[in-house]
């Protein structure tokens, strides 16, 4: 390919980041609660992640709860909060996002964050991906400065919304990065890549083993149905990384 992509994994902590570095990852988005989309880690999260790795760039997502991404005052102001504190805990970025009841960017509380994280590298996260009219969002984010949009192309997976992707990116001219994220896999990456043209890619490579638990009580469940049960454990896997990244590399340039 004539220009590397460059690839994103979430994790949720130092072990995900150094399985992301060792297999050649550039960033990691780091979060809590994946299986709520993501919620902001912990100070400690944060820190300890840092000092595990040595080569890859760490972005704590910006998020205080599940679900939708209209946020109160109060909200806001845990979101600013906490993008001072890791900017000055010394993370590379930060990802972030908000809108309107209408399904806007909510430009003063974006404004807000920004200004906050001191002039680090910013992605919106996948709010784009609920937001209306997604072309008029994406000129928004250009104009406040935005570095990237992490989206499905408003789909269920980013191999579905291709053809928006692909849109996004002509429009944005490179001014901003568009990174697909969502049901990439090694059976699809290269085909994402080619159908759009993106040079930014975002997927988690996961797995689920079983916990180290000797004693287990199968009455309890911590959580709800969704929620993986206490003897497991989802954990990045390289075997799942590595395939997704290798796949990219062999698409002909003539095609990226």
């Amino acid at each position: 390919m004539s220009e590397r992509v460059r690839f994103e994994i979430v994790v949720e902590g130092a072990a995900g980041a150094i399985t992301a570095e060792r297999a050649g990852a550039d960033r990691v988005e780091l979060v809590s609660a994946l299986v709520d989309g993501g919620l902001t880690p912990s100070l400690g999260t944060v820190k300890s992640v840092m000092e595990a790795t040595a080569h890859i760039g760490v972005f704590p997502i910006i998020r205080p709860r599940g679900g939708d991404f209209v946020f109160d005052r109060y909200e806001a102001s845990a979101m600013e909060y906490d993008v001072r504190v890791l900017a000055r805990a010394g993370v590379d970025g930060v990802v972030i996002g908000a809108l309107t009841p209408e399904g806007r960017v909510d430009r003063p509380v974006v404004q807000r964050l920004m200004e906050a994280a001191e002039g680090l590298s910013v992605t919106f996260h996948r709010a784009f991906d609920v937001a209306a009219e997604p072309l008029a969002v994406l000129d928004e984010l250009i104009e406040l400065g935005v570095d990237r949009v992490l989206t499905s192309g408003q789909e269920g997976t980013a191999a579905e919304g291709a053809p928006l992707i692909a849109e996004l990116v002509r429009r944005a001219e490179g001014r901003i990065a568009v990174m697909p994220g969502g049901g990439v896999r090694a059976g699809n990456a290269g085909e994402i890549v080619a159908r759009t043209g993106v040079r930014d890619l975002h997927f988690s490579g996961m797995d689920t083993v079983p916990s180290p638990y000797r004693h287990r009580n199968p009455r309890v469940s911590m959580g709800g149905g969704t929620v993986p049960p206490e003897d497991v454990r989802t954990i990045n896997s390289a075997e799942k990384i590595v395939p997704v990244m290798r796949a990219v590399r062999e698409v002909p340039a003539a095609s990226a």
